[in-house]
């Protein structure tokens, strides 16, 4: 009784050291990012001297041009997330309930693109991209987006689906229906919370994605947003301290109610790939 007691206690002091590791950031962040301009003293502040984070945020808003990056990574981070989470549960069901032949290797012939660094990819797109004249515009970097976030997309929702008893699939079949009705009438329907689960972690993914948005893309028209938050910090605009972090506040704000939107799927999908 003793040992479960203290594995408990210890348990619960890890969980709220590592809550403490994650929050304290967030809050220089936060109290750093409402600081007025003038109130910084050049270094990271822990109690709050004045109150101007609108202020910050407006300025950062009108130097950072964010307004058609933010719409860039709205497009790129809900379609792109969207297309890759259905592409993804159409060969997880392919793979886990359809009778093909060899499926283990069609599994790690899709999760594979999960095992390469993204670097690898950086030459061969760019100069694909330059060659079919798709360089700097929307269709190259949706193309990739939905292409690097199917495979991951595809482990969630795979591991998913093999949970579920192949009697309904045998109950399916006795009543005749087909491959498409079955996907559509019963396993898109249950799979949903690890379908949200899967958007959500690729959401937050193209949200935050940088490398290609500057690799394949150079016009603030087409780059995300994460592009115009680094040329914020690096163009030579002056910013302030405070500014930079409240353009960060900013721009961390779709990713945060995404997460709380789809909470109570993204706890249930999780839960059902431990």
């Amino acid at each position: 009784m003793r040992r479960s007691t203290f594995g408990a206690w210890a348990r619960g002091v890890t969980l709220v050291v590592l809550a403490l590791l994650w929050l304290v950031p967030a809050y220089l962040l936060v109290v750093n990012a409402m600081t007025a301009t003038e109130d910084y003293t050049g270094t990271p502040l822990w109690l709050p001297h004045s109150f101007a984070l609108f202020d910050n945020v407006a300025t950062a808003w009108e130097v950072g041009g964010f307004g058609p990056s933010m719409r860039n990574s709205l497009y790129y981070a809900i379609f792109c997330a969207g297309v890759a989470v259905l592409v993804a549960t159409l060969a997880a069901f392919a793979v886990t309930i359809m009778p093909i032949r060899r499926p283990v290797l069609w599994f790690w012939f899709v999760y594979a693109g999960t095992l390469l660094p993204l670097q690898v990819f950086a030459r061969p797109l760019f100069l694909g991209a330059v060659a079919v004249e798709l360089y700097d515009t929307w269709t190259v970097l949706t193309v990739v987006y939905i292409a690097i976030c199917v495979p991951f997309a595809f482990f969630v929702v795979r591991n998913f689906l093999v949970t579920m008893p192949p009697e309904l699939v045998e109950a399916a079949r006795l009543d005749g229906a087909s491959w498409s009705r079955m996907f559509a009438s019963i396993h898109l329907p249950l799979a949903r919370p690890a379908m949200a689960a899967a958007f959500v972690f690729q959401f937050v993914w193209v949200w935050n994605e940088l490398f290609f948005g500057i690799t394949l893309t150079i016009s603030p028209q087409v780059q995300p947003v994460m592009a115009a938050l680094a040329r914020l910090q690096t163009d030579g605009t002056a910013a302030s301290p405070p500014v930079l972090m409240a353009a960060a506040l900013l721009v961390s704000v779709p990713t945060v109610v995404v997460f709380f939107a789809f909470q109570r799927f993204f706890r249930a999908g999780v839960r059902s790939n431990l």
